[in-house]
């Protein structure tokens, strides 16, 4: 399974592009939708600039990343919608996060209807509720109960 179109929409809406390097609020040099890797083999330097079709290659590189990390922990079958939330969530906070989350375990135990509560719980940066995070926690949720986008800004 692939991370499909809608669920590159929201992605890419979230992270918004950025074709020059930048550092991000977790002081990480990042560029295009959110890469912080390696660009041609290079370390992204600030102000390093990249076409829009470098972003989007980046972009599938790293889906490719986080769609193997869905396959791998998740142990219940998903919906191409299922799927596409829990690749853009862990794009966003890590395997790591994902590997330990009360989502993931309840999620295995196949609670499917409690995922989009807990997505919520991880709409917090330094310890405050961030506006942008819960609009896509909202999203992403939206996105796992009806397979339809909605950026939900207000």
């Amino acid at each position: 399974m692939k991370i499909s179109n809608i669920g590159l929409e929201l992605v890419k809406h979230f992270e918004g592009k950025h074709l020059k390097g930048y550092l991000c609020p977790a002081n990480v040099p990042t560029i295009g939708y959110g890469h912080t890797g390696l660009v041609d083999g290079k370390p992204i330097k600030i102000g390093m600039i990249i076409t829009e079709e470098k972003a989007d290659e980046l972009l599938r590189q790293d889906m490719n990343t986080f769609e193997k990390a869905v396959k791998s922990l998740v142990k219940v079958p998903l919906s191409q919608n299922q799927f596409d939330t829990l690749v853009s969530f862990v794009f966003n906070v890590g395997i790591g996060a994902l590997r330990s989350s009360t989502l993931l375990k309840l999620l295995n135990k196949g609670l499917y209807n409690e995922v989009p509560a807990q997505l919520m719980r991880w709409n917090k940066g330094g310890g405050r509720v961030l506006a942008g995070l819960t609009r896509r926690r909202k999203s992403e949720g939206y996105l796992w109960s009806t397979g339809k986008f909605n950026h939900f800004n207000e």
